[in-house]
């Protein structure tokens, strides 16, 4: 997929409302412009604005998160620094998202940046999003990829988010790898 976009921001077409997904935007040409961002969305994430203003598209609101080029995170129209810029044509973006954590993590050219958004909404469909300022930006979908939990690990991830304290899986009535799969999500 290239797109051409002025101002504008591109949702995809498919929501995701749990599991782990992942994908790679690679940047066709060298970002220019005063934005051109990467991220994700709800359905009511702004994809224009008004009176030709050129902000960072994505994460102007509170629905939408955003990485710019030039190295920040953005949503709720605030900004916080995450990693350096990146000018290079054939940079290529790994975004990773996890729906059971409710995080977003990045990676620049195979390299993962840590966790970028660690409180992400559970259960709203959030879309992958892209927006740029330039004239002209032309971005490419290269590996998409994503993962469901297993129906045991589910029903310990349930169990794990009940529990009140860290320690409290040891004195569940589960056999010792169930426990130890609990007591893991719990840390995390």
């Amino acid at each position: 997929m290239v797109c051409c976009v002025l101002c504008l921001g591109v949702r995809g077409s498919k929501s995701f409302v749990d599991g782990e997904h992942y994908w790679e935007i690679r940047f066709l040409e060298p970002p220019l412009g005063t934005s051109v961002m990467v991220g994700v969305g709800t359905q009511k994430a702004l994809l224009h604005t008004d009176n030709y203003q050129f902000v960072n598209l994505v994460g102007h609101d509170t629905e939408s998160w955003g990485l710019s080029y030039k190295g920040s995170l953005w949503h709720n129209g605030k900004s916080k620094p995450y990693c350096a810029p990146f000018y290079d044509r054939s940079t290529v973006i790994g975004v990773y998202l996890n729906l059971y954590r409710g995080t977003l993590s990045y990676f620049i050219n195979g390299k993962c940046l840590g966790e970028a958004v660690t409180d992400l909404p559970h259960g709203e469909p959030l879309y992958p999003m892209i927006s740029s300022t330039s004239d002209c930006t032309e971005l490419e979908v290269l590996h998409q990829s994503c993962r469901y939990l297993t129906l045991q690990e589910k029903c310990c991830l349930a169990i794990a988010r009940s529990l009140k304290a860290s320690n409290d899986a040891a004195g569940l009535p589960l056999p010792r790898l169930l426990q130890h799969q609990v007591q893991e999500l719990r840390v995390h």
